[in-house]
């Protein structure tokens, strides 16, 4: 509808445009649009021929405004189909006549149509139709009065109308559709390479486009045409007219460029159409042939430039094309072109020939037909190698050239321009000597493009044959297959017939050119050639090439410039030096040629072979530049002082190079073994050349030598995978530096060759055999040799280097490779430990320390994580070796350490028992259980055949490892140095302690009576045999010219006593093993005669050894008890012979009074207590009465005349020993019956007397029945303390020590308090006189502590006796009554005593100090109070006349203040009064009952007792008062009477006593009736001192008259008595 409303927009502005001047046009348009209304789409219009007309009679007018618009309109027409084919006549004449007119839109719009026609399908089919559109295209191009727009729209036109109607020939044939690319390869592509990579895919697309095409001779209609259309074309082009198009003549460059045009594009017609083919061989190729000539002058437009280059671009397309048809014609053209090369012709001719052999040279697939085509034909000329030849001497020209360095310089720029992605161009004011330069320049640069296509050529088209399978690529690790494919073949001819051209250009260039691009492009050309011919195995160009390459990788003077300066005579030969020095410069170039050069080894690595010593001369030169202190590369100015260099900026190219040169080496791992050969070849070579035999080598020849090491280090790491058939090399090498003379040599030697051992042993191809050996199955044992063989070559050259090298640094050196490898890589060794532990056995034999250590930290890592590696059957060696190094005097660290890994070994043969046991319990058949039975426990049985057959298969006898560790450390046991033997018992017993547990029994008797039983009496004749003299330290230096010797401590400067240290340490461990295996030695069989050794030993230790071993030996038979006896584990025999040896040992020479004895004594002591305690279990009466005699002999040979109080102030050592072991006798249930016997014993030491079971000791032997009778035995015993106690109180701790005494009281009261009450009842009077006697020394050192001690637990004891219930010791009831009632006496005696003659008074002339006398005052009160309120209270069974005693003695006391006269009793110390009126009111306590308690019937009794004489006590005291105070009259009464006399007043205000004490006081009967029958009995006290209180109512004292007037109230109101008002 658009198409349709546009159109009638078009008539009516036609309409409106024709109005005035052509009516015609305005009503053929109205009608036009009344008629178009009626049309509905464009073919009803095509069919309806009036719309055309009226757009055709517009154009007739000759309007140029109508003419405009019709065209428009017919345009529009012609493209949607809305005209009629029959028309096109019609039309063709219109456009012609309007070509005719002059305006130039006009024209434009007729072009533009004509264009419309040609697309559309009104196109014209007949020849007479064609050239007449054609013509009118042709005529707007000739004609003078057309403008420049015009001309390039109708040539424009012309172009597109002649592709149409080939187009139209090529469907027409039935042609391939695809068309060829014009080819025209850009000038400003980046390099090169790419322009053959993109040349090569464009011909391969054309070629598979093209397919095989056939020749045929018939033509269409629409052939015919487009053959006419070509022929005219041809001869316009040669200067001709065309018939057919009507044209006279036409630009015979227009003409050529559309000839190249249809050439390039319409390949296929041309191979195809016979008919072309021959217009093409005999019109076309002569008109070039004439257009080439240069011998004849040509004028007019075939003489100008840009017609040459249309005829060479012609030229260069039939030969690219159509050679292969065209061969004679191809053959002249090129070597016309050729024959340019070397005339003298402008330079811009020979840049445009120059330009199209490039183009050739570059385009892979031209190059080759042109090759196969020409050069491969004998009978043809050898077209590519003139190219070649013709190229290279256009390149070398530059040698002659007078401007050469500013001709290279712009090639140079060229290049630089190119490879940024643009067009080099000149300043436009630029001068004839620079166009000129500039021109040579352009011809040079061509030359070496088009030298550089064919190094592309030939590489891409070797990469062609590689893909088709006719090469192997030189990565490939099979043999090489001969060149024998066609591909190959033409590749290796074109190598062999430019290789040498090429070379020889190529490197003129790189040596005379600077910039970047051009040497890059030049190196990659290198690259790219040098590895053609390395897939070729084209040896001879492989090698000139690479030797030219590596001339331009480094700047080293030559050895001629270095021997002149080395020689020149004169003060500057350190500063030429210097400056030499200095010189070592990389340039860019050499940067990138070195680049090139790993390129080539990379990729060539399989192919290079003796070619490899160049490359590694260049690579070593180039290692020695990199590490060189003054090399630099030229980004660096040479002004810059070194100082203010950036070294980042300076070392980046060499950081680059190094890290290629490192991945070289690396990639070795890519090649073919044969290939890594040849390079280690090459390496050694390269270092063997600078071997000799003087140790003086140059820094070059070092880092030549240092440079072949680390590679081939190198080399070895990256090819572990592979690595037998490349060791040899390796090691031999290596072996040959490390026996040279130079130091540095060596050092390298041994570092690599670390480097190199460790590599192989840990990398995961090495066929080492694991610890498991037995576990291999019988399909790999097939391999063992081999491995065997490998395992010995690559450990061999340790041994070789250690044996027969006889520098240390190599032997050392070979001692720590070999540690290297036990430390990371020990576990995958099998074959080799034979030798490795010979190896290391021999090091104990060095004299150097060093070496010794070296070896030694190999014997430390196998130890401590080999051993489970290491193969069966070199367990025992190694063991032995270790063993090697604990003996050996070098070191005694490593001694000691050796020591110590025995220790290791041992847990490592513990769990292979462990294991071997659970393996035979889990899959033991019955069979081996049978035939086991006859073998020992733990032993593995072996077949000696089986095992040589096939050593893997052995198995490990553990116990056999077990006692090679036992030997070795008995052997270090006997060692004349203390540490090592100290250390190897220590390491013994602490493997039997540790590991006992899994030991079967006769494993343990081996240990035993083999090992340790031996060990003991070897020891102790060595220690007894060594000598007492002194020993002087080591020597560590002089003063004063005398020497001066390390001090040596008194306890060790003898041999003997380092001998006693041994045998305290072996006393330790047979204290370890009894403690922790006595149930399991036990039951050895010989273990009874073992144990009496052991008893003999430890006997013979205690008596004649020093006090360190005597200790030792008690300790063991401490430990052996205390650790045995919890358990049960011990027979009561044990104890006795330990209880034996205690005695013996404490008996023999009782008086011997040395540091030592005493030191041995109390041990013996102390431990006797912790026997008693461990083993009570064990004791019987007899055992333990052996013990109180011990302890007793020790006290006695403790008593000495010399008072330790008063000498020493303290308590000998044996006395406080026993002090310390009495609390441990504590009699268990089974020894209830020893309380007694040791209660008495103690009291006889309280007492200073002799044991009674020692003065009874006849009695105890005729009588065995009182040894079980307890009490018959107290009986005797408590005789002979009766027959003594009554000796005076100045016995106490007689012979024993006051101090003595002292700490026995209270340890002696705990025991009693412990004992069970039916022992205590029994001893309890005795322990009560002794505790008296003890405080009653009081009296005779007031301020000693003994008496105070002795008070305390004297509280303690009574208070806990008087409450005991006693009630299962009334079983006899005489007997308890007896006891109660001395019980009850002794307390009385000590109260009476103690109370009455030492409290309360003044008992020193001394003046005591504050804190004494309230200390002591405090003690008292304590005393008084338990008195009262724990005895007399308390008390249950106490008879009266021992409480009538009990209470006069409180009434005793505190009569003292009443008692003195009034003129002294004002000097009574304040404590005495104190004390007194403390006894006065506790008196009152007694009588006071006003609570019913428990014991209430006991204190009823007391206060009976109490309160008649408390009655007494209140009228003496209140008499006293009134009688001193009648005789002082006015004076006043001392404080003290006073405050005694109110105290009296005030207590007996608050007594309230109960009617029995009522019953007892002296009152009238009736008085206690009436009292009795009101219940007002309890101020009953006081009627019986109403008439004191009625004298005391006129005291002048207030205090006194007040309370006697309350106590007047009391009295009246307990008789009733009321006022009477």
């Amino acid at each position: 509808m658009a198409f349709m409303a546009a159109l009638e927009a078009d008539l009516r502005a036609l309409s409106a445009e024709a109005r005035r001047r052509h009516p015609a046009v305005k009503d053929a348009a109205e009608h036009a649009t009344l008629k178009l209304r009626s049309l509905s789409n464009p073919r009803e219009i095509a069919q309806n021929g009036d719309i055309l007309r009226i757009f055709l009679m517009a154009c007739n007018v000759k309007s140029v405004k109508l003419s405009v618009i019709g065209l428009s309109c017919l345009q529009k027409l012609i493209s949607h189909d809305a005209v009629a084919s029959s028309a096109l006549k019609e039309i063709l004449a219109t456009l012609r006549d309007h070509a005719e007119m002059t305006d130039e839109s006009l024209q434009l719009k007729t072009l533009q149509t004509m264009l419309i026609v040609f697309q559309s399908h009104l196109r014209p089919e007949s020849e007479e139709d064609m050239s007449q559109a054609l013509g009118i295209c042709l005529h707007l191009l000739e004609s003078s009065r057309s403008s420049d727009s015009v001309r390039n729209t109708a040539a424009a036109t012309f172009r597109q109308a002649v592709a149409l109607v080939f187009d139209n020939v090529v469907l027409a044939e039935s042609l391939p559709t695809g068309k060829a690319s014009p080819a025209r390869l850009s000038s400003c592509a980046s390099s090169v390479a790419n322009n053959v990579t993109r040349s090569f895919s464009q011909t391969l697309s054309q070629a598979f486009n093209y397919g095989e095409l056939t020749m045929r001779e018939d033509l269409t209609d629409v052939g015919k045409l487009g053959l006419r259309l070509l022929e005219d074309l041809t001869a316009l082009a040669a200067g001709g007219s065309a018939r057919w198009l009507h044209a006279q003549s036409l630009h015979r460059t227009f003409a050529l460029d559309i000839l190249e045009f249809v050439l390039s594009t319409y390949v296929p017609v041309f191979r195809t159409l016979l008919s072309y083919q021959q217009v093409l061989r005999h019109q076309i190729c002569s008109l070039l042939m004439t257009s080439l000539r240069t011998n004849v002058e040509l004028e007019g437009e075939a003489g100008e430039p840009a017609f040459r280059r249309l005829v060479l671009r012609l030229v260069a397309h039939v030969i690219r094309l159509y050679s292969s048809s065209l061969v004679t014609e191809s053959e002249v053209f090129l070597n016309m072109l050729v024959k340019v090369t070397r005339l003298d012709l402008p330079l811009w001719h020979q840049i445009l020939v120059l330009e199209i052999l490039r183009g050739f040279c570059v385009e892979a697939r031209t190059l080759r037909s042109l090759f196969q085509t020409f050069d491969i034909n004998p009978t043809n000329t050898n077209v590519v190698e003139n190219i070649v030849k013709a190229l290279a001497l256009v390149v070398a020209t530059v040698q002659a050239s007078d401007s050469s360095e500013e001709t290279l310089a712009a090639v140079a720029g060229m290049f630089s321009s190119k490879a940024k992605g643009i067009e080099w161009s000149m300043d436009n004011d630029a001068s004839n000597a620079a166009v000129l330069v500039a021109s040579e320049a352009h011809t040079i640069t061509l030359a070496l493009e088009g030298l550089l296509g064919v190094i592309f050529t030939i590489a891409t088209l070797t990469d062609e044959a590689l893909d088709a399978g006719e090469l192997e690529s030189p990565r490939c690790e099979v043999d090489r297959m001969e060149c024998s494919g066609q591909s190959a073949l033409l590749c290796v001819a074109m190598v062999n017939s430019t290789w040498l051209t090429i070379l020889d250009s190529l490197s003129l260039i790189l040596m005379r050119s600077q910039g970047e691009a051009i040497i890059l492009e030049i190196l990659k050309g290198y690259q790219a050639f040098t590895q053609a011919c390395g897939v070729l195995h084209a040896i001879e160009p492989l090698n000139s090439f690479l030797a030219s390459l590596c001339k331009f990788t480094i700047n080293n003077p030559s050895e001629g410039e270095k021997k002149s300066i080395l020689l020149s005579p004169g003060s500057k030969k350190l500063e030429t030096l210097m400056d030499q020095r200095d010189s070592i410069v990389l340039t860019p170039k050499n940067v990138q040629a070195l680049r090139t050069l790993f390129n080539v080894a990379h990729r060539l690595h399989n192919v290079l072979g003796p070619s490899w010593v160049l490359v590694l001369e260049t690579l070593a030169a180039l290692d020695r530049t990199i590490h060189a202190p003054h090399a630099s590369t030229q980004e660096v100015s040479a002004s810059v002082s070194r100082l203010s260099r950036d070294t980042s900026g300076q070392y980046s190219d060499f950081h680059i190079l190094s890290s290629l040169n490192s991945q070289l080496f690396e990639s070795s791992s890519l090649m073919n073994v044969t290939a890594v050969k040849s390079l280690l070849s090459a390496l050694h070579q390269l270092s063997s050349q600078h071997i000799s035999g003087n140790s003086q080598l140059s820094g070059q020849q070092i880092g030549s030598i240092a440079f072949s090491v680390e590679h081939m280090t190198s080399i070895l790491v990256n090819n572990l995978h592979r690595v037998e058939p490349i060791w040899d090399q390796i090691a031999a090498h290596h072996l040959e530096l490390a026996n040279c003379s130079n130091p540095q040599l060596r050092s390298m030697a041994l570092d690599s060759l670390d480097h190199s051992i460790c590599s192989v042993v840990g990398s995961e191809n090495f066929q080492g055999i694991s610890s498991a050996s037995y576990q291999f199955k019988e399909y790999q044992l097939a391999e063992e040799s081999e491995t065997r063989s490998f395992e010995y070559a690559v450990l061999s050259p340790l041994v070789i280097l250690y044996s027969s090298n006889k520098n240390i640094d190599v032997q050392m050196g070979a001692l720590k490779i070999l540690l290297h490898v036990l430390e990371r890589h020990g576990e995958k060794l099998s074959y080799s430990w034979p030798s490795i532990l010979h190896m290391l056995r021999t090091v104990t034999d060095a004299s150097e320390k060093d070496t010794i250590s070296l070896g030694f930290q190999s014997i430390r890592v196998i130890m401590n994580e080999g051993l489970a590696t290491i193969p069966v059957r070199c367990l025992d060696e190694c063991i032995l070796v270790t063993g090697a190094y604990g003996a050996q005097k070098t070191d005694i660290n490593i001694s000691l350490t050796a020591v110590g890994l025995l220790w290791t070994a041992t847990d490592f043969i513990v769990k292979g028992l462990i294991g071997k046991s659970v393996q035979r319990a889990n899959h033991m058949n019955e069979e081996e259980v049978q035939s086991g039975l006859s073998m020992k426990e733990g032993d593995i049985p072996t077949n000696e055949k089986d095992v040589n057959q096939n050593p893997l298969q052995q198995l490990v006898d553990y116990n056999k490892l077990f006692f090679s560790v036992f030997s070795v450390l008995q052997k270090l046991g006997a060692d004349d140095r203390p540490e090592v033997r100290n250390s190897a018992v220590r390491t013994l017993f602490q493997t039997l302690c540790t590991h006992g547990q899994k030991l079967s029994p006769t494993m343990w008797e081996d240990c035993l009576w083999i090992y340790v039983f031996p060990m003991l009496e070897h020891v102790s004749h060595l220690a007894s045999t060594s000598s007492k003299d002194e020993w002087q330290g080591k020597e560590l230096g002089t003063r004063a010219g005398k020497a001066v010797h390390m001090l040596i401590h008194h306890s060790r400067n003898t041999a003997q006593k380092q001998w006693d240290e041994t045998i305290v340490l072996l006393l330790g461990g047979i204290a370890r093993l009894l403690r922790s295996f006595f149930p399991l030695l036990q039951q050895l069989n010989k273990f009874s005669s073992g144990w009496e050794i052991l008893l003999a030993f430890l006997k013979n230790s205690i008596l004649n050894g020093s006090k360190e071993v005597a200790l030792a030996a008690i300790n063991c038979l401490q430990t052996f008890v205390g650790s045995n006896c919890p358990k049960g584990n011990l027979e009561s025999s044990y104890v006795q012979s330990v209880l034996d040896i205690y005695e013996l040992v404490l008996q023999t020479s009782p008086n011997y009074k040395s540091d030592s004895a005493e030191k041995v004594k109390q041990e013996v002591l102390r431990v006797l207590g912790d026997l008693y305690v461990q083993a009570q279990s064990l004791f019987n009466d007899d055992m333990y009465l052996r013990l109180m005699a011990i302890m007793h002999l020790m006290i006695k040979s403790s008593m000495n005349s010399i008072d330790y109080d008063s000498e020493l102030g303290s308590i000998p050592p044996v006395q406080r020993g026993i002090l310390e072991i009495i609390p441990m006798l504590h009699p268990t249930t089974m020894l209830s019956s020893m309380w007694s016997p040791l209660l008495l014993e103690l009291l006889c030491y309280l007492n200073g007397e002799e044991s009674p079971l020692h003065k009874s000791k006849e009695v105890r032997g005729q009588n065995t029945d009182a040894l079980a009778n307890g009490t018959k035995r107290a009986s005797v015993e408590r005789g002979h303390i009766n027959g003594s106690g009554t000796k005076g109180d100045t016995m106490v701790g007689c012979g024993w020590g006051i101090l003595f005494v002292e700490k026995l009281v209270p340890i002696m009261a705990n025991l009693f308090l412990e004992a069970p009450p039916h022992e205590r009842f029994s001893a309890a009077p005795e322990i009560i006189q002794g505790l008296g006697r003890c405080m009653n020394t009081r009296r005779d050192n007031p301020r000693g502590t003994l008496w105070r001690v002795s008070a305390e637990c004297f509280n303690r004891v009574v208070t806990d006796e008087v409450r005991q219930e006693n009630a299962e010791c009334r079983s006899d009831v005489n007997s308890y009554r007896l006891s109660r009632a001395r019980f009850w006496k002794e307390v009385a005696d000590v109260y009476e005593t103690f109370l009455v003659g030492s409290c309360g008074r003044v008992l020193s002339s001394d003046v005591p100090s504050a804190d004494s006398v309230t200390a002591d005052e405090s003690l008292e009160m304590t005393v008084l109070a338990v008195f009262g309120d724990c005895v007399l209270k308390q008390q249950k069974e106490a008879p009266v006349e021992v409480l009538q005693r009990l209470v006069n003695c409180l009434d005793r006391c505190a009569s003292r203040t009443g008692s003195l006269p009034i003129q002294t009793v004002s000097l009574l110390p304040l404590h005495c009064s104190r004390f007194s009126l403390g006894c006065l009111q506790m008196m009152f306590s007694l009588c006071s009952c006003t609570l019913k308690t428990s014991s209430y019937l006991a204190v009823s009794e007391t206060s009976k007792v109490s309160i008649s004489i408390l009655t007494k006590r209140c009228e003496t005291i209140l008499g006293q008062f009134l009688a001193d105070e009648n005789d002082l009259g006015d004076h006043p009464l001392p404080s003290v009477r006073i405050e005694e006399t109110v105290c009296v007043l005030q207590e007996l205000a608050r007594l309230i006593i109960n009617i029995e004490t009522t019953n007892a006081l002296n009152i009238p009967l009736y008085m206690k009736e009436a009292l009795g029958k009101n219940q007002s009995h309890g101020r009953a006290h006081l009627l019986s001192l109403l008439p004191t209180f009625s004298e005391l109512v006129v005291s002048r004292e207030s205090r006194v008259r007040e309370l006697v007037q309350v106590l007047l109230r009391l009295i009246s109101s307990e008789l009733g008595l009321q006022r009477l008002t």
